[in-house]
């Protein structure tokens, strides 16, 4: 299969994902992006989990990184929705929010890719 089917079809169902449960956990919370927090965070715990099985397992076949890296999960992950509320803070002055959701989201965001780590060599010693 051609690696720009494989990209599509991981991007659609990603992008799926991501409204679902974006929208899923967002329900109720009115001024805190918590959905779009969630998914980054969810996501690079995902990418951080197939890339580190991919190098110390040799988990995944190339297709299948790709597929679930540079198709679902980039997909998954909102960073430019996230660029774009954080800036909206920013703009209406709501600077604790503004710190929040930056500090929040790249923290949350590194620890989250360290746990995937952490758990790829947790299944790869087993």
């Amino acid at each position: 299969m051609s690696n720009l089917l494989l990209i599509g079809i991981g991007g659609f169902l990603g992008a799926v994902l991501r409204y679902l449960i974006g929208g899923w956990i967002q329900n109720g919370v009115l001024d805190f992006p918590l959905g779009t927090l969630a998914v980054n965070v969810i996501g690079s715990f995902m990418l951080g989990l197939i890339m580190y099985l991919s190098e110390y397992e040799g988990f995944f076949s190339t297709e299948m990184r790709t597929f679930l890296t540079i198709g679902f999960v980039s997909s998954f992950t909102t960073m430019s929705t996230f660029g774009y509320e954080t800036f909206r803070f920013l703009e209406q002055k709501e600077i604790v929010l503004f710190a929040l959701n930056l500090v929040g989201t790249v923290t949350l965001s590194l620890l989250a890719v360290y746990l995937g780590k952490v758990v790829a060599i947790g299944l790869w010693r087993h």
